[in-house]
């Protein structure tokens, strides 16, 4: 199919619309009749074009939120091989969600678009379609062809303007495999992942790095990481990054304390950039802090993508009252971080 919806292809942000059993075209269309979006922005979607219409219709019914007309958007059309019911989850809709998403892939690749914006998908229908994937940024490194990739949370703080930012170093693992997973080099690369995103916004940060035991290992009495390779990592890094400021490995209950005073409080300092070094480690803080406006964005990749910092919402996905905060901040994100993306995938660390 050939777009021509705008004379730049920088205007142009591709939405995957996720599990189509879910949230993911009741959030987009809300999210698109938003006035707080760039009015020279040109989004395509990508999904079925008759189940986006019947979203449509139905919300109009339900809720006077405003809505994007589906039939003012320009989709890229990829119908549903079978029927789904919203708000039942399915193995059709796990395929779906797949395919929608490799396709968008191509279509930002082809069109050179600015940025990929992702609906949720369900991790465990994709398994059950036979797509043995963590989540949707290891399919996005695949199709992109890159060895590497990191899941970044940043959220704008709506009282005081400062902004949170929390990168992985480990992602969708089970608990027990994380000290095996964590390595020197790892996290060695993950800080300056971190460190460049970060001077987007300030040329020398300030990271902090959380530590892997309770109380950081409390000297090797609650765990011997810290003391063995994860300080003297921290001190090396300090000494070939003077600029910056590095704090840690510093209590995991106690590392996102000031970020949460300077999400709160305009008087407040905190950090510029996090390091958590496992999924719940940083996402817990960062849901209690920004639910409806933390944007999970993917890194290393040649393009940018984001997505909402939510799930799939099976269990509302029939009455029309999903938020789209955090679809809204990621299609902002998407526009307004790619105005400075670097190809991460050549990081030398």
């Amino acid at each position: 199919m050939n777009f021509t919806v705008a004379k730049d292809p920088r205007q142009i942000l591709v939405i995957a619309l996720g599990d189509p059993a879910g949230i993911g075209m009741e959030v987009v269309l809300k999210a698109l009749a938003s006035r707080d979006l760039p009015k020279s922005m040109k989004p395509i979607l990508v999904g079925c074009r008759s189940s986006l219409l019947a979203v449509h219709n139905r919300l109009k019914q339900q809720t006077s939120v405003p809505l994007a007309d589906p039939r003012h958007l320009i989709i890229d059309d990829q119908p549903l091989q079978m029927g789904i019911e919203s708000g039942v989850p399915s193995t059709h809709g796990g395929e779906a969600g797949f395919r929608w998403l490799t396709r968008a892939v191509k279509l930002l690749q082809d069109i050179k678009g600015r940025a990929l914006v992702t609906a949720p998908i369900a991790k465990h229908l994709w398994y059950a379609a036979g797509h043995e994937y963590p989540g949707q940024t290891e399919r996005l490194a695949e199709l992109a062809g890159s060895n590497r990739s990191s899941m970044l949370f940043t959220a704008v703080s709506p009282y005081t303007g400062w902004r949170l930012n929390t990168l992985l170093a480990t992602t969708h693992i089970p608990l027990y495999q994380i000290p095996q997973a964590l390595t020197p080099e790892l996290v060695n690369h993950k800080l300056t992942v971190l460190l460049d995103f970060c001077r987007r916004f300030q040329p020398c940060p300030h990271l902090v790095i959380a530590g892997l035991n309770p109380h950081a290992g409390e000297s090797g009495r609650l765990g011997f990481e810290e003391i063995s390779w994860l300080t003297p990592l921290v001190l090396h890094w300090r000494n070939r990054h003077p600029e910056v400021r590095l704090d840690g490995p510093v209590s995991p209950d106690t590392c996102w304390l000031s970020a949460a005073r300077a999400w709160q409080h305009k008087n407040q300092q905190g950090p510029d950039g996090i390091l958590a070094l496992y999924h719940d480690q940083g996402l817990i803080p960062v849901k209690l802090m920004a639910f409806d406006a933390a944007v999970n964005a993917t890194l290393e990749l040649p393009f940018l993508r984001t997505s909402p910092d939510h799930g799939t919402g099976f269990d509302i996905a029939t009455q029309g009252t999903a938020r789209p905060d955090s679809m809204i901040a990621a299609i902002r994100a998407a526009w307004e971080l790619s105005l400075t993306q670097v190809d991460l995938t050549r990081i030398k660390t």
